[in-house]
């Protein structure tokens, strides 16, 4: 069982958001039946088989057993990862895109940019899986209290300054063999704390 899969078809994206098939995938972190199913949600066996099966259709469920009992065979099923990530490639010609209209000081965009951060890094991990392979990545996570907004200003200022000093003395354009990577630097107000009223985003143009 994976840790998190990303759900990059529309279909499998609709059944997880299903709430019966949402709980079903909840209790599927360990290995049950039908049966046992039906018992731990209070619906009719006929019922969870319903909707494992579309579950396991989508590739949310897979087997892990059969076992014999008397004239039936009782299936074992578990969830294919502890959690799920739907891709915004689900959404087709409605992803959000940061390249329409990138601003380095709009929450949105930054939504847009993690959305694209989602989608890209799914396709990798789906395509280094066909291929046996893994995928090279490396990230940071961290919490940093500022005294000031004027603090928070001179952070990010420097931070970039870093970013394009590392970025000029690494990349190198005609390196044979050499492979392109995706670098993103983020900063937001942490979600516990109420954001100040100098972190919440203005309307760009007032009415």
């Amino acid at each position: 069982m994976l840790e998190v899969a990303v759900i990059d078809d529309a279909g499998a994206a609709e059944a997880s958001l299903d709430p019966i098939r949402a709980r079903l995938l909840a209790e599927l972190t360990s290995p049950a039946s039908a049966t046992q199913l039906a018992a731990a949600v209070g619906l009719a066996r006929q019922k969870v088989n319903y909707h494992l099966r579309a579950l396991e259709r989508h590739g949310l469920v897979e087997l892990v057993e059969e076992r014999r009992k008397g004239n039936m065979t009782e299936r074992v099923l578990r969830a294919t990862a502890r959690s799920y990530v739907i891709s915004p490639a689900t959404l087709g010609s409605m992803q959000p895109d940061p390249g329409r209209a990138p601003d380095q000081l709009s929450a949105r965009w930054l939504l847009a940019l993690a959305a694209k951060l989602v989608r890209d890094v799914g396709e990798l991990i789906a395509g280094a899986t066909r291929a046996g392979k893994r995928v090279g990545t490396f990230a940071v996570d961290g919490e940093i209290r500022f005294a000031s907004a004027a603090d928070r200003a001179a952070f990010a200022e420097e931070l970039a300054r870093s970013i394009t000093v590392l970025t000029a003395k690494y990349h190198d354009e005609a390196a044979p063999g050499g492979r392109r990577y995706r670098l993103i630097a983020a900063l937001h107000p942490d979600i516990p704390d109420q954001p100040p009223v100098s972190d919440v985003e203005e309307p760009r143009h007032a009415p």
